[in-house]
């Protein structure tokens, strides 16, 4: 079996964005953070291909970025578990400064985590708890390296990661990155709990880790996202998913959905 070393995706703040936090001298109240688990145990989940794909633990959780976005218009956002876990305090990009957010449940099923009462958003995207067909093309929308990005994929297929030295699994997708817009070739951090759209429109799963070295990209389990958001009771939107033309049009609907506020950075601080 061939192993992909696949990484966590934080990305450490330093002087990237320097983004100052709303309200910390008022009395922010501490972050609430939920835990939802379907699996009692967790039961393991069937191999795939021959590759075994590995999660790596960090060290420690540290002050770290990802990406975010809006599934429910008056306030509820999806991002990776990863980017939320063990954070003292999380906050949503507002202009220039870090927003906090009071309520988190956190998937111990799969890499995704819902932020709750949040700040809302003009718009929805909408989510399927379907699997597309392997060979089919996705977009991957975030904030590698803190620059917004288009990633273009195809669908290996449907697949298990073992997080860290556990024996511990969770269902993901697995994909075969294509291109970037804009193009390079360095890391994918800070892509983390960005949305990943089948060509269908719908979001299929949530960024969680990459290979560089193999140019795989992971996601979450689109059938475990959607028994996240049931169970957290914080999504009434049903938004209607429009198929994607092509390459320029998922170019021109992350353009519009960044100005608009609906896929934006998410902060975490550990202190």
């Amino acid at each position: 079996m061939a192993r992909g070393g696949c990484g966590c995706l934080p990305f450490v703040l330093g002087g990237l964005l320097l983004a100052a936090w709303f309200g910390q001298d008022m009395g922010v109240p501490p972050l609430e953070v939920e835990q939802y688990d379907p699996r009692s145990p967790r039961r393991p989940m069937p191999q795939w291909g021959d590759e075994q794909f590995v999660i790596a633990e960090e060290g420690g959780q540290i002050d770290s970025m990802g990406t975010a976005f809006a599934v429910d218009r008056d306030g509820a956002w999806l991002t990776a578990e990863h980017v939320t876990h063990g954070c003292a305090r999380v906050g949503l990009e507002d202009g220039r400064v870090a927003r906090p957010v009071a309520r988190i449940v956190e998937s111990r099923e799969a890499d995704a985590a819902l932020v709750r009462d949040a700040l809302p958003s003009p718009e929805a995207l909408p989510l399927s708890d379907r699997v597309p067909q392997p060979g089919t093309p996705g977009y991957h929308m975030g904030f590698p390296a803190d620059h917004p990005t288009l990633v273009v994929s195809e669908l290996i297929g449907a697949a298990s990661a073992r997080r860290g030295r556990t024996d511990l699994t969770q269902p993901i997708l697995a994909w075969a990155e294509r291109g970037r817009i804009p193009a390079g070739d360095g890391t994918l951090s800070g892509i983390s709990g960005g949305p990943i759209f089948a060509e269908d429109g719908h979001v299929v799963g949530v960024n969680s880790a990459a290979t560089d070295r193999r140019g795989r990209i992971l996601t979450t389990a689109p059938d475990a996202v959607v028994r996240l958001t049931a169970a957290a009771r914080a999504v009434d939107e049903r938004p209607v998913a429009y198929p994607f033309a092509g390459l320029a049009d998922a170019e021109s609907r992350f353009a519009g959905w960044l100005e608009r506020g609906v896929i934006r950075r998410i902060f975490c601080d550990v202190d």
